[in-house]
C-alpha cells in the first residue's frame, strides 16, 4: 500500500511561486533592514528612541496600508497586480537608503518601503488563502512563510559577508540589495496565474456595512488578540542593538537576524501543518510562552551567548504564531472579504506596532534594554489572558 502524499506534494505550484517571491524580496529588505538599526545610530547618530519611531512608523504603515489593498483587492476580484505594484515599489526604493545624507531620506524610504510591503501583503495572503485547498491552508501559509523566512536569513548573512569584505560599507551593501528585489517582481509577474473570479460574481464595496457585518465575532477575536500580540512584539531592531550592546564586531551584529530567521524558517513549515491537525488555540499559548521565555532571557543580559539563545527562542515563537495566525484571519473571514479581513487584521496590528515601537524606545532610553523586554514580557500574559475567552470557539475556525 502507497503511504498518503505528503502536504507538500499537494500543494499548489502557486503557493510555491508566492514563497520564492518573498524569499528574493525579504533577501533584499532584510540585507538593508538588518543594517540599517546600525546605520542610523553609528552613521548617523541617531538616538534608541529614534530608532524606535522610525521603525513603528514603518511597520505601522506597512500594516495600516494593507487594509486599503485588501479591500480593493475584493473588490477588483483581482489580486495580482496589486501584489505586483507592491513588491515593485519595494524594489525600487532600495537606491535611496544608499544615498541617504540623513534621517530624512531614511525615513523616507523606509516608509515608502513599507508602503509598497503594505500594498502587496494583503492581496498576497489573500492569494494563498484562494489558492491553497481549506484541508491544506495552514501547511500552505506555514511553505510560504517558511520560504519567505529563508530569505529574511540569507540577507543578513549576505549583508555579513559584504560588510567584511568591503570594511562596513554600509551604502554598497545597500545597492546590492535592488537585484534581489527585482528578480522577485520578474518571478511573481511571469510564474504566477491568478485563480479566474468565480462565475456570476458582483462587485460590491467590502466595506459597506451589510458587508462588514460579515465578519463574525469569531474574527474580532482573532484581531483583538493579534493586538495585544504585536504590543508584545516590538520590532526586531532591538534585537540588533541588543547584540550591539553585547561588544560584538559591527560587521557581525546582523548574525543575530540570520540566527532568528534560521530558527524561524526551520520552524514555521512544521508548526503550519501541524496546526492544521491539532486547535489553534493551545498552539497559539505554547507560541506566547515561547515568547515571554525569549524576551526574559534577552532582559538578562547582553553576553552574545545569551543574546543568541534569546533571539533563537524569539525565532521558534515566530515560527509557531505567525502562520498560524494568518490561518486564523483566513478560516473565520468569508472567502469574499478575505482581502478586507487581512487588511482590517493588519491595521489594528499597525497601530499596536507604532505604539510597542515607541514605548520600546522610551523604555531602552529610559531604564535600559531589560525594561524593554520585562515589557514585552507582560504584554504576552496579557494575550495569554485574552486566550481565556473566545466567542464562536471551533475547532475547523481558531
Amino acid at each position: 500500500m502507497n503511504p498518503p502524499p505528503s502536504p507538500l506534494g499537494q500543494l499548489p505550484r502557486g503557493i510555491w511561486v508566492l514563497g520564492f517571491v518573498s524569499l528574493l524580496m525579504d533577501i533584499s529588505s532584510e540585507m538593508v533592514h538588518s543594517l540599517l538599526p546600525l546605520f542610523m545610530v553609528t552613521v548617523l547618530g541617531s538616538s534608541a528612541l529614534t530608532v524606535g519611531i522610525i521603525e513603528g512608523l514603518a511597520e505601522s504603515t506597512a500594516l495600516i496600508v494593507k487594509v486599503f489593498s485588501g479591500t480593493l483587492s475584493d473588490y477588483l476580484g483581482r489580486r495580482k497586480g496589486l501584489a505586483l505594484l507592491g513588491y515593485g515599489l519595494g524594489a525600487l526604493t532600495k537606491p535611496l537608503f544608499a544615498i541617504a545624507p540623513g534621517m530624512g531620506l531614511v525615513l523616507t524610504a523606509r516608509l515608502l518601503d513599507r508602503v509598497g510591503k503594505g500594498v502587496r501583503g494583503a492581496p498576497r495572503d489573500a492569494l494563498v488563502a484562494d489558492i491553497a485547498p481549506a484541508h491544506l491552508r495552514g501547511a500552505a501559509f506555514g511553505l510560504r512563510q517558511s520560504l519567505d523566512t529563508v530569505g529574511a536569513f540569507l540577507g543578513p548573512l549576505m549583508a555579513v559577508g559584504l560588510m567584511l569584505l568591503w570594511a562596513n560599507d554600509f551604502r554598497a551593501v545597500f545597492w546590492v540589495a535592488v537585484v534581489p528585489g527585482l528578480l522577485a517582481v520578474a518571478l511573481l509577474f511571469f510564474g504566477l496565474q491568478e485563480p479566474a473570479p468565480q462565475p456570476g460574481a458582483q462587485r460590491s464595496n467590502p466595506i459597506r456595512s451589510e458587508n462588514l457585518r460579515q465578519l463574525s465575532p469569531a474574527y474580532w477575536w482573532v484581531v483583538g488578540l493579534g493586538a495585544v500580540f504585536t504590543l508584545a512584539r516590538f520590532s526586531e531592531a532591538f534585537l540588533v542593538l541588543r547584540a550591539q550592546q553585547g561588544g560584538m564586531p559591527l560587521a557581525l551584529v546582523p548574525l543575530v537576524m540570520v540566527a532568528m530567521n534560521l530558527v524561524y524558517a526551520a520552524s514555521a513549515y512544521p508548526f503550519g501543518q501541524l496546526s492544521d491537525r491539532m486547535g489553534h488555540k493551545p498552539l497559539l499559548a505554547i507560541g506566547l510562552l515561547v515568547l515571554v521565555a525569549a524576551d526574559l532571557v534577552l532582559a538578562y543580559s547582553s553576553h552574545w551567548g545569551v543574546v543568541l539563545a534569546g533571539v533563537a527562542l524569539w525565532g521558534v515563537h515566530m515560527g509557531i504564531t505567525q502562520g498560524l495566525l494568518a490561518t486564523m484571519v483566513a478560516d473565520t473571514a468569508p472567502p469574499a472579504l478575505r482581502g478586507t479581513a487581512f487588511g482590517l487584521f493588519n491595521l489594528v496590528s499597525g497601530l499596536a506596532m507604532l505604539l510597542a515601537s515607541v514605548l520600546a524606545g522610551l523604555l531602552w532610553d529610559g531604564w535600559g534594554a531589560a525594561a524593554t523586554f520585562y515589557a514585552g514580557a507582560a504584554f504576552c500574559v496579557l494575550a495569554l489572558l485574552g486566550l481565556a475567552w473566545q466567542p464562536g470557539a471551533r475547532r475547523g475556525g481558531v
